[in-house]
C-alpha cells in the first residue's frame, strides 16, 4: 500500500490522541486535590487547541431529517422539587451530530458496540469547497479534486477521517420550508434538498488508496457525504465496510487545518446500534 511509509507517524500520533484524553482525566483527578496539598501540573499532549465539531442538541434548533422520529427533551426531575436534576431525551439513533456504524447499511456488519477504540480516533484531512457550494450546492467532489488536493497539501494518511468543509452549517437552524434558505438546501432556496457531496468513484478512489482503509470515516458538515443527486446514498454504502464509519451533521471544520489534526469521535456504544449522536472533538498540533 502506498501510503505504508508514513504508518509509523499515523500510529504515533493516534498514541498522542489516545494520551491526550487520560491526560485530561489525570489533570481534573489532580487539580481536585485539598489546597493544602499543591500537585504539579500534568502536561498535555502536543495539541495546542481542542475545539467541537458538533452541535449542541437542542430540539428547538436541531433540523429533523424527513421521516426521522421526532427529537424531545422533558425534564422529569427539578432539584427545587427532588434534589437533582434529570431529563427524559427521545431522539433517532441518527439525530443532530453522529457517526453511523457499518450496520446502518449492511446485513451483519458491525455496529457501535462492535467497533474498537482506535476506530474513533483519527487523523482529518478537510477538504475545503466553500466556494464551489456558493456557487453551485449541488457541487460534487470527484477524483481529481482528491489528486488536486494532494498535490497541494502532500498525501492523505492512510485509514484517516475525510471531512468535507462545505459551509452548509451556517444553515443549522433555519426553517425547512420549501423555496426558502435552510440546512437542506443549503441556504439556496431551492426546492427540494440540495447538497453537496461525493462522487462514487472518488469514495472507491479513497479505499483502493487505503486513505479509507480497513478502518476511516467519510464526514461532512451537511446531512451527509452523499450528494443529493445520488438518491441510492452510494459514498454512504460504500464507506460503511469494515470499520469504517461516516460522520454526519458536523460544525466548525474551518477551525481544522487541512491536514495535521485529529478527530475524537464519542457517543453512547448501544447494542446493536446502527448510530449514535455524539459529541465529536478535533485536537488541533
Amino acid at each position: 500500500m502506498r501510503r505504508a511509509s508514513i504508518r509509523r507517524r499515523v500510529l504515533t500520533a493516534a498514541v498522542a490522541a489516545s494520551s491526550f484524553v487520560v491526560g485530561v482525566v489525570a489533570a481534573q483527578t489532580i487539580g481536585s486535590t485539598a489546597a493544602e496539598e499543591p500537585r504539579s501540573k500534568v502536561p498535555l499532549p502536543p495539541f495546542r487547541k481542542v475545539v467541537f465539531l458538533s452541535h449542541v442538541n437542542d430540539p428547538a434548533r436541531t433540523p429533523i431529517f424527513p421521516g426521522d422520529p421526532p427529537f424531545t427533551i422533558e425534564t422529569v426531575f427539578t432539584v427545587p422539587k427532588d434534589g437533582f436534576y434529570l431529563e427524559l431525551v427521545s431522539e433517532g439513533a441518527h439525530t443532530g451530530t453522529h457517526y453511523s456504524a457499518p450496520c446502518h447499511f449492511h446485513v451483519r456488519a458491525r455496529c457501535m458496540d462492535e467497533l474498537r477504540p482506535a476506530d474513533l480516533i483519527l487523523p482529518a484531512v478537510v477538504i475545503d469547497v466553500r466556494e464551489q457550494v456558493a456557487r453551485d450546492p449541488d457541487h460534487i467532489v470527484r477524483v481529481a479534486d482528491l489528486k488536486a488536493w494532494e498535490a497541494e497539501h502532500g498525501q492523505m494518511p492512510e485509514n484517516a477521517a475525510v471531512l468535507l468543509l462545505t459551509g452548509c452549517d451556517a444553515w443549522w437552524s433555519a426553517g425547512d420550508e420549501p423555496g426558502e434558505p435552510n440546512y437542506y438546501n443549503c441556504g439556496s432556496g431551492l426546492r427540494g434538498d440540495h447538497q453537496p457531496g461525493f462522487s462514487r468513484n472518488a469514495v472507491r478512489w479513497l479505499i483502493e488508496t487505503g486513505v479509507l482503509g480497513r478502518r476511516g470515516a467519510l464526514g461532512t458538515d451537511t446531512f451527509g457525504p452523499d450528494p443529493s443527486s445520488d438518491r441510492a446514498y452510494m459514498p454512504t454504502w460504500l464507506t460503511l465496510r469494515r470499520h469504517r464509519v461516516t460522520i454526519e451533521n458536523l460544525t466548525n471544520l474551518d477551525e481544522l487545518p487541512p491536514t495535521g489534526a485529529w478527530i475524537v469521535l464519542g457517543s453512547p456504544r448501544n447494542v446493536h446500534g446502527s448510530g449514535a449522536p455524539g459529541t465529536v472533538f478535533g485536537l488541533i498540533p
